[in-house]
Formats: C-alpha cells, structure tokens, sequence
C-alpha cells in the first residue's frame, strides 16, 4: 500500500477555499428541490428515482433528517427530504422506528430504499458530519455541501468519508453536490466518495472534490472486487492527491470531468478494473491515468482527453503509467446514451455548472448549461388500485419474446419465468421487495400491463411502483396484483417495483400491452 502524502495545501489557503466554497452555498436565495433525471450507470438495474412518487419534508437539522425517514410507513416508502441549513454533530441525534436504522453523528441511511436528500432554500451544509449509505438503494443526493469530515481527530464521522457506500447498495445518484476536506490521511480525512463491498449502479455528476488526500475509490482491498458500474461525469476534481478515484475491478466511465492540480496520481485502475476515459481536461497534473502502488495490473480505454501540463513518471514494478502518450488497452461497452461536450471546453462549462450555487444547471452537450426540467416530488396522478381479479386484456402481450432483468433474485427462480407464458414458473425477490423488468431493443408502445402472482400466492404484493426505465419517471402505483392501464409510453424498458409485500411474492407474469 502506498503511504499517504500530505496534501500541498496551507492552513490559510484551505481556509480561503472553504469561505469561498461556503460563501456560494449561502448567498443562494432560492435552490429549488431535486430537478432533471438521474444519468450514467445510475440509470440502470431498473434506474433511480430516489422519493418521486412520496411525501417531500422539510429538515434543518440532522435529528429532523432522521425523524423523516422513521416517520415513513415503511422503510421503502418514497420520501423527498428538503434541507436547509448547517447540519453538525450538535443537532444529529438517532432517532428509533420501524423504518429507518440512524445514529448519531452521521447521517444514516442504512436498510432503507427510494430517498432524496436535496438542498433548497440558502442551501444545506453538512459540516464535519458523513452521509452514511448501507445496504440500501434507489437514493440521490443532490445540492448540498459535505465538508471536513474526519476520520481521526475530533469530531469524527463515517470514517472520515464526505460520501460512503458500503454493504450491498444499488442505485445511488449524486449530483451537483460539494465535497471539500482541510487535508490528507495525516490530517485526519480519508475519501470524499467511497464505494465499497458490493456497491453498484452509482453516478456522481456535476459536482466538486476539493482539497483532499483522497478522491475516492471503487474497493476497499486488492480482494473487495464485487463493486463497479460508475459514472463520473461534469465533475472538478482539484487538488487533490491521489484516487480520482482508485477503481479496484468492475467498470468505471469518466467523461466530461475537469481535473485540477492531482498531486500523485489520478484515476487509478488496477486489479482487473476498467475505465473508459472520454473527453476529459486534465490540467496541472502528474500521473492522471494509469495502475498504480501495485502490480496487479487495470485497463483503460480513452479517446478525446486533453492533457494540459500533466506529467508522467517512468514505469516500474509497481507504477504503470499510462501517458505520456495514453493508449487504449482494452474496450468497455457503455449501456446508457450519453452527449459527450468537447474536451476543450470542459473547463468553462463545469466552472458554471458543478457543484452547490450553479442553479443545478447541467450541460446540453454542446458546450453550454442549461436548467433541467424540475422533477415533480409529489405523484402527478393518484395511485391506481389495479382489478382484484385480472382478466386478459386485448391485443397481443408484448412480453413473450422480450428481455428481462431486475434486482437480486430468490435462489432457483428467473427473470425470464415473467414473460414465459407459464404460470407454474415465477420471479421472486431476494426478501420481500423488489423489482423486475421487460425490455425491448427498440421504443415499444404500452398501455396497460398485467401482474400475476403464482399459485398459493394471491394477495401477497402490496405496494407498487410502475416506472418507466428509461427515463425513471413512475407511470402509475397501486396495490395488489392485477391489470393496470395507464397514459400509452413509447420506452424500452418497463419496470415493476414491489415496495410491499405481505411475505415473498411471487410473479408468474409480466404480460406488457401495447
């Protein structure tokens, strides 16, 4: 393992940084709450959502964040989160209930799924204090400032991660948010953006780490390797050390970033890992790609970066550079669209669009920002109770014939037994909730779907939540098996999500109607 290096900042300038950094987050007079739709590898595995569909709160302290989620019916219950205000140690206590699993000194989002977290108002700093995600999923965080959080020293929080994922989580969304530490491992401050044991699905667009030892890494050891599918896209990294990030194996796609002044080195793939490298500004820096501190070997595939003053140092046993003319050794396929802006303007349309105080403005691809448009945090349409006994709709089920995934599944059972027209097969999710899909390799027009639960299983689905894939609007939600119709949607992919369950359901069939 390498030793840490000191972070090549003073007291004085770090100090600068952070009023600044501050300044921006509250001379906001109005930030609206969480708008436009997850990107990246957070749109798949059935997408990210976060709370749409749910109640929106307001919270201005920690222990408020926490009675909200505990105050939901469930655990799995959709909840936008609204915060203002500087959350601390001081006003985050835990809070008890059914639905949530919190501690004090750390924002715990523990064994809970379909949360946002987002900033409004004249903006929400976390100071000193992590956002702590595990073993849960469907969450985003969006417009809040994450500040000297510590690991050592005094106060301490989630291990001295501004973000940390940890113990099986799916689908996490982090957008336009500010990850700012006073220094490295010797100043008591670790990662700014940590994944690890079986994290998957995971964006981070549009936001900024600054002044840090540690960007943040994909896997904690040479042997946590279950971890991977993440998108970096729009961000700024700046002074910082090493790990922008460290992708120990799975997948990793880095585009559009500016990176400012890596002191060490940069994205570091190593132990199987690969990253697909596009249209990245690197400025001002030393060893920006390449496997390093190890001679367990990653890959890369790059095309359209600019590298702008970077420096490379010569290879060795345990140092794989890949400049200074980087090569492609290997390719990754990317499942989702995406708008590449061109490498040389990287620099100008980030500064106006990453972090806390752009207006949550994002990039149209062609080198300017734009708003988003907002995301309705309430259901658009009430909740549609399907027939208690369905009965086959007209026309043909789309479903025969079609693909199908979905989240983790009980032993012995398939994604594919929902659109084998056989009712003596089923789906079934790993515990009591769930989603599963069908998906098509061109739009497909549907209006209406049928859920049929297995023999001996009638009436264990509860809650539901119909989304469509592509984009993770929710076409409808309900209750109960049965025939559902709503507004005809051209997509590709249409998931149900079970949120509710009176044991482990179920599903025989997923008949889809055009």
């Amino acid at each position: 393992m390498r030793r840490p290096v000191a972070l090549r900042i003073s007291a004085a300038s770090a100090a600068m940084a952070l009023a600044a950094a501050v300044g921006v987050t509250l001379s906001m007079s109005e930030a609206s709450a969480a708008t436009g739709s997850a990107t990246g590898y957070a749109t798949q595995n059935g997408g990210t959502t976060g709370g749409a569909g749910g109640q929106t709160v307001r919270a201005t302290t920690g222990t408020q964040i926490h009675a909200a989620l505990c105050s939901r019916a469930a655990s799995n219950t959709p909840i936008t989160i609204e915060v203002e205000g500087t959350i601390n140690h001081g006003n985050t206590t835990k809070v008890s209930g059914d639905s949530c699993n919190t501690a004090a000194g750390v924002i715990e989002l523990k064994q809970i799924s379909n949360v946002t977290l987002v900033g409004v108002g004249s903006g929400a700093v976390f100071d000193q204090l992590g956002i702590h995600i595990r073993e849960s999923s469907n969450i985003i965080i969006q417009n809040v400032t994450v500040r000297n959080v510590k690991k050592s020293g005094s106060p301490t929080s989630n291990g001295g991660d501004a973000i940390g994922m940890e113990s099986d989580v799916r689908n996490v969304w982090v957008d336009h948010a500010t990850l700012l530490a006073s220094g490295g491992e010797s100043e008591g401050y670790d990662g700014l953006f940590d994944m690890k044991d079986n994290t998957q699905y995971v964006t981070l667009s549009y936001s900024i780490l600054r002044n840090s030892g540690r960007g943040g890494l994909i896997g904690s050891s040479e042997s946590d390797l279950s971890n991977g599918y993440v998108t970096f896209h729009h961000n700024r990294y700046e002074n910082i050390d090493s790990r922008a990030p460290l992708l120990r194996g799975g997948t990793a796609h880095a585009y559009n970033n500016h990176y400012v002044s890596l002191n060490e080195s940069g994205i570091n793939s190593r132990a199987g890992a690969k990253a697909k490298v596009d249209n990245n500004y690197f400025e001002d820096s030393k060893d920006v790609l390449g496997t390093f501190y190890t001679d367990q070997r990653g890959y890369w595939q790059v095309s359209g970066n600019v590298f702008d003053n970077v420096t490379w140092s010569s290879p060795g046993t345990e140092n794989y550079p890949a400049g200074p003319n980087p090569q492609s050794n290997t390719t990754v396929s990317i499942p989702y669209s995406y708008s590449l802006d061109a490498a040389a303007c990287v620099p100008d349309v980030v500064s106006r669009t990453a972090g806390v105080g752009t207006g949550l403005k994002v990039s149209d691809g062609n080198c300017s920002a734009q708003t988003p448009t907002p995301t309705p945090t309430t259901p658009t349409t009430p909740p549609t109770t399907p027939t208690p006994d369905p009965t086959q709709p007209s026309g043909t089920n789309l479903s025969i014939g079609a693909g199908s995934d979905g989240s983790s599944k009980a032993d012995g059972t398939s994604y594919g037994s929902v659109r084998d027209g056989d009712m003596s097969t089923y789906w079934s999710p790993s515990g009591s909730t769930g989603s599963v899909s069908i998906k098509w390799g061109s739009a497909t027009a549907v209006s209406s779907v049928a859920i049929r639960e297995a023999a001996g299983s009638t009436g264990v689905i509860g809650s539901w939540r119909l989304l469509n894939a592509d984009t993770g609007a929710v076409l409808t939600t309900g209750s109960g098996a049965g025939v559902v119709t709503f507004p005809q949607t051209s997509l590709k992919k249409i998931a149900f999500e079970i949120t509710g369950a009176t044991g482990t359901p179920k599903v025989a069939e997923f008949e889809t109607y055009a």
